[in-house]
């Protein structure tokens, strides 16, 4: 039956409620809900009706399944479940905690007793709310995919540990509803590229929200040696280091290309030149220069200066909201160097020249420390050498650091 309005709802749920609901202080409260959407009293009206009608032995119940066995009871448990769907759907921000957990006892008892396009249904109406019944939402996601496949692509209510579950146990269809969510932590992307085929690793590499490890990054691109199209992927992430950059156009090799042109698939071959070459654009200092307005920054900047508000507090607080540009315009001006010069320091692979220069002008470990985690440097650093480079800053001296800028030549500079 079709839901014309949301008072058709009260309606039909009122209709079964005289033949299989019977209603308790839960239904009270899901129905004052409706009532307060409508803007009317119509919710409390109905349940005040039904509720002076039932009996005290049975207040604690909110269906009668006994009602609802044997094949006489098919259409009317299909009709049952996708309205109480469609009213906790309604109603979901506004019950408590105990509404929601006997919604959850009742939807989960319905969806085992409907069919797939019933339990479809149910999963539709649960899968964009940001609180649900979370076992039958863990029930439906672990059913077939044309059943679970909006619950695992939408559903915020799934746990990490459920994600990876399903990915373990479901296989490869169950892997790519997975890989489609807005974000992905690195704990299910690794379970995802461990479990799935290559379809899912595709859909993994595209997936701006995926956080990757450098484990399944270097997995990803292993499988990349043999896939144009996951080569390409990949090459347009903007969260691969300086390493997995070099390890991508590697892999795209000469042979590769002629086995692709070999089996007739040229197309593939023209991809694999593509990745290659957007990769090594991302190897190379003036890629990631080129993403920022320098000039604006540096004007804000200078008008900051102006009123006195350019200090390192100011350079940590750019820092900290990865305005790039105004960070390195501002450490400009502290160190009395060219915007230029500096942005070339602050993207090189090795941060040891920028350091010596922090060092040499008394910046403390905080600053330069949230300096090497933001802009190219948040990409094209790995963890190892960030540390180590922290490990360097806290090692040297003032008088070391100009020391060795006493004896720094113009290609140190440049």
């Amino acid at each position: 039956m079709l839901v014309e309005s949301r008072y058709d709802v009260v309606r039909i749920v009122g209709k079964f409620a005289e033949k299989t609901i019977t209603f308790s202080k839960f239904a009270f409260c899901s129905f004052l809900n409706l009532g307060s959407i409508f803007g009317t009293n119509a919710g409390q009206a109905q349940f005040e009706y039904w509720y002076r009608s039932m009996t005290e032995a049975l207040k604690t119940e909110l269906v009668n399944f006994s009602e609802l066995t044997g094949e006489a009871g098919s259409a009317r448990r299909a009709e049952l479940a996708r309205h109480v769907a469609t009213l906790f759907a309604l109603t979901s921000d506004r019950c408590s905690d105990e509404q929601v957990d006997i919604y959850d006892s009742v939807l989960l008892r319905l969806v085992d007793m409907v069919e797939a396009e019933v339990r479809r249904y149910v999963a539709e109406q649960m899968s964009s709310l940001r609180r649900g019944p979370e076992e039958t939402i863990r029930r439906l996601a672990d059913d077939d995919i044309e059943v679970a496949e909006p619950i695992l692509v939408r559903s915020s209510v799934l746990r990490d540990t459920d994600l990876i579950k399903i990915a373990e146990k479901r296989g490869n269809t169950h892997c790519f509803a997975i890989a489609q969510r807005e974000v992905l932590s690195e704990d299910v992307t690794s379970a995802l590229v461990r479990e799935g085929d290559l379809k899912v690793k595709r859909k993994i590499a595209s997936n701006d929200g995926a956080v990757l490890s450098d484990e399944s990054i270097m997995a990803l691109i292993s499988d990349a040696a043999s896939d144009a199209t996951l080569q390409l992927s990949l090459s347009e992430r903007g969260d691969l280091a300086e390493t997995h950059i070099a390890s991508l156009v590697a892999v795209a090799s000469e042979e590769v290309r002629k086995r692709l042109h070999a089996s007739g698939r040229s197309g593939e071959a023209e991809q694999l030149d593509e990745a290659a070459d957007i990769a090594a654009q991302r190897m190379s200092n003036q890629y990631w220069l080129g993403r920022y307005d320098f000039e604006t920054a540096r004007s804000r900047v200078l008008l900051l200066a102006k009123r006195g508000m350019v200090n390192e507090a100011a350079l940590r607080r750019f820092a900290s909201e990865d305005r790039f540009a105004e960070a390195v315009a501002t450490f400009a001006w502290l160190v009395r160097c060219g915007v230029e010069e500096v942005s070339h320091w602050m993207v090189r692979p090795n941060p040891e020249p920028f350091l010596i220069l922090a060092k040499a002008s008394g910046f403390s470990s905080i600053t330069i420390g949230s300096l090497l985690a933001i802009g190219p440097w948040r990409h094209r650093l790995t963890p190892d050498v960030r540390s180590n480079a922290m490990s360097l800053f806290e090692r040297m001296t003032i008088a070391e650091a100009k020391r060795r800028m006493a004896h720094w030549n113009a290609p140190v500079l440049n």
